[in-house]
């Protein structure tokens, strides 16, 4: 059964509640361990007062032992509520970004600015990247490749014999969107270059960074130096005396060990800090992608490279229980005392070589897998918050048609739709009609819909088929001071730009918006009647949106190759109705002398023309 977008809505802000109060409880509960933690070591500082007043060393020492241990017990618990509060703060963060979507049309996902290009075909002009655009949209990836995959996706036609197989993915992920959810909130736990770092780090660095724990010595230091250093500790805690002074001794220069070997050890931490929540909540969210049965084989390639390897999220538990381990050294009381029993340091960069040398050589692969997931959820959502679009027939063969088809970035109460199709061969569709009429706004319509079924996404229709093309616009066209480029310059470069591209490409698709604008009518009209001849001639589809009439008029010499369509308004009694429907024909009725009457200029059209 197909949710109603209402539904959807009540079923994000039920899940936005749930998550505030699990945040209450999980703040709570950090509150009462940070009290219990704070007795259990003043309770600790009060048995070495009564050792040094009063002795005691063998009962003494023994009980100091019980806050130490209870100690690290209530740490670790610590820990582990303190991730499940990260978890829940990261899942309310979900939750209430499609909340705020579907409200206000904005969300708090990366908006793809970065990607934007205005030498791009068609990104610009169709507000592929950047501030309220698809891309923004679209995404729900938090790593860098995840984030790259998408814009790539939206940047290029996908290729036709992938498309089917992209929208079987996409619809199995939306069946399985609350799992998307929790896989989303775990990528979201951390910077989006982290985990890129990380990888960059397995791959390049860490090799050439581990030799120096391979040394013999040193591995035989850093095995038999804790055993002794535990083991005066106790002695001492038991007899006291001189055994205090030797245990100084063997402290002394285990630190010595741990500095002399401090630059090598950084090395490898570096990269790895704090990242051991990030890669405990990965493991988990990984988790299900490898215990579901994907039925679509799109999905089913993400695995076949690393399916008979160690599973990719025992991969990553292991490395993030070594990185946990590794942290320690951050706390200024706990590290100390381990570097100085355990040289924790260097056992745990041994604990990592072993690690690196076990695990799949396939774990990058892996990590790679996780970024093409993300790519597929950003649709898979997209797909689920809108129940009425549907996915597109993309064939092999030119065609082009639509039934109610709208524009995906205007909100639904607001967008209008029409049904378009192109003739059975290339035609050069002229689309005249008055100001903010809604030409401009149909080319892209079009454009970004076309741009959605090549992603292999659902498009704004209720039906749509089309065959792949190779979209070049031009409808942004400005000027800039810093390459000292006019406006007509700029103008030609993009006409240059999209001739070559009529030239080269397979299958290119023209829409253009008023060409010309930076020169004279007359020349404007004589570009633009050269520039639909030249189209005609290559026989590439083309819309070309204009005011210029004259245009239209190329109908007459060319009736099997031109067709003219228009927006128009309707006048009543000096006001303006825009339906901001698409009709067959020219256009007869414009609004230019309305709409500068409205901002206090006015002229008489007869008195112009005398």
């Amino acid at each position: 059964m197909v949710k109603s977008k209402d539904s959807i809505l009540k079923g994000y802000q039920n899940n936005v509640e749930i998550q505030k109060s699990q945040i209450a409880q999980f703040r709570k509960t950090l509150n009462n361990i940070s009290y219990t933690r704070l007795g259990l070591f003043l309770t600790e500082v009060i048995f070495v007062a009564i050792i040094i007043n009063f002795g005691y060393y063998w009962p003494i020492g023994i009980l100091m032992c019980l806050p130490v241990l209870f100690f690290m017990i209530v740490l670790k618990r610590g820990v582990a509520i303190q991730n499940e509060l990260n978890y829940a703060e990261k899942l309310f963060f979900v939750f209430q970004n499609e909340v705020d979507l579907i409200m206000t049309g904005q969300q708090h996902y990366d908006n793809g600015e970065i990607f934007e290009d205005e030498r791009h075909p068609y990104a610009s002009d169709l507000d592929i990247y950047g501030s309220s655009s698809l891309y923004a949209m679209i995404n729900r990836s938090n790593t860098v490749m995840g984030m790259k995959l998408l814009a790539d996706s939206l940047g290029k036609p996908g290729d036709l014999n992938d498309l089917p197989g992209r929208q079987q993915a996409i619809t199995e992920l939306k069946d399985h969107i609350d799992q998307t959810f929790h896989f989303r909130a775990g990528l979201q736990n951390h910077q989006p270059e982290q985990l890129q770092v990380i990888e960059d780090k397995l791959a390049h660095e860490l090799p050439g960074q581990l030799k120096f724990s391979r040394n013999k010595a040193l591995k035989f230091y850093t095995t038999i130096a804790p055993l002794f250093s535990v083991g005066l500790f106790i002695l001492g805690s038991i007899y006291g005396g001189a055994i205090w002074s030797f245990l100084g001794l063997c402290v002394l220069v285990n630190f010595s060990v741990v500095f002399f070997h401090g630059k090598n050890v950084s090395a490898v931490y570096l990269g790895f800090s704090g990242s051991s929540g990030l890669l405990t909540a990965i493991s988990g969210t990984v988790k299900w992608t490898e215990e579901l049965k994907w039925q679509s084989s799109y999905i089913q390639r993400f695995f076949s490279v690393h399916a008979a390897g160690i599973p990719l999220s025992r991969q990553i538990n292991e490395l993030s229980s070594i990185i946990d381990s590794f942290d320690i050294r951050l706390n200024i009381l706990l590290g100390p005392i381990f570097n100085g029993f355990l040289l924790w340091d260097i056992r745990c960069v041994m604990r990592i070589d072993k690690w690196y040398a076990s695990s799949s050589a396939r774990l990058i692969e892996g990590l790679h897998t996780i970024s093409r997931f993300e790519e597929l959820i950003s649709f898979a959502t997209l797909a689920y918050n809108e129940p009425n679009w549907n996915y597109p027939l993309v064939t092999g063969t030119f065609h082009f048609e639509a039934t109610g088809l709208g524009h995906p970035l205007i909100r639904e109460g607001k967008r209008v739709i029409n049904n378009y199709q192109f003739e059975g061969r290339p035609t050069v569709d002229i689309v005249t009609g008055s100001n903010m009429a809604g030409k401009s706004t149909f080319l892209r319509t079009v454009g970004i819909n076309m741009v959605l079924a090549f992603s292999g996404a659902p498009v704004c229709a209720v039906s749509m088929t089309s065959s792949v093309f190779e979209i070049l616009t031009y409808m942004r066209i400005k000027d800039s001071l810093n390459d000292q480029t006019s406006t007509f310059k700029a103008e030609l470069n993009r006409l240059k730009m999209i001739l070559e591209g009529v030239r080269i490409l397979e299958h290119p698709l023209v829409l253009i918006d008023e060409m010309l604008r930076g020169t004279n009518s007359k020349d404007k009209y004589l570009g633009s009647k050269v520039f639909i001849q030249q189209v005609i001639k290559e026989q590439t589809p083309t819309l070309f949106a204009t005011h210029d009439l004259q245009l239209s008029e190329m109908v007459d010499s060319y009736s099997k190759e031109l067709r003219n369509y228009h927006f128009d308004i309707q006048l009543a009694e000096g006001e303006m109705n825009f339906d901001y429907k698409l009709k067959y024909g020219a256009c007869k009725t414009f609004n230019a002398a309305l709409l500068l009457k409205e901002i206090g200029l006015s002229f008489n059209p007869e008195e112009l023309n005398d």
